[in-house]
């Protein structure tokens, strides 16, 4: 399997819907088992809620701050972040060129660790 940022990015924003009125801001790479890649692209403001997976975010391009739990944390490209399933996160101040892989796997709920 393989995915590019710009095949990607000729498909954001994708269509609209209740949940993303300006378009979807992202677009699916590809599925494996309980694997999906999708690069994420919000313009604006990230309005997205929390997910049922676990998630990973490798930052591509841009910066500003990511909150998660009501933590701030700043990035810029290169940086990655776990997200347990179901915490509150969102990407805030970010720059016009900020984009992320998203990686979402295992069960709903999570994989709980020992």
């Amino acid at each position: 399997m393989k995915a590019t940022v710009p095949d990607l990015l000729k498909r954001i924003p994708g269509k609209a819907t209740q949940e993303w009125p300006m378009g979807e801001p992202f677009a699916l790479a590809f599925v494996h088992g309980s694997m999906s890649v999708e690069l994420y692209a919000p313009r604006g403001t990230d309005i997205q809620t929390p997910h049922e997976q676990d998630e990973l975010y490798f930052i591509h391009s841009g910066h500003g701050e990511f909150v998660m739990a009501g933590e701030r944390h700043p990035f810029e490209a290169g940086t990655v972040f776990f997200v347990p399933a179901h915490v509150e996160h969102r990407f805030e101040n970010f720059s016009p060129d900020f984009l992320t892989w998203v990686v979402f796997w295992g069960p709903k709920g999570g994989e709980k660790s020992e």
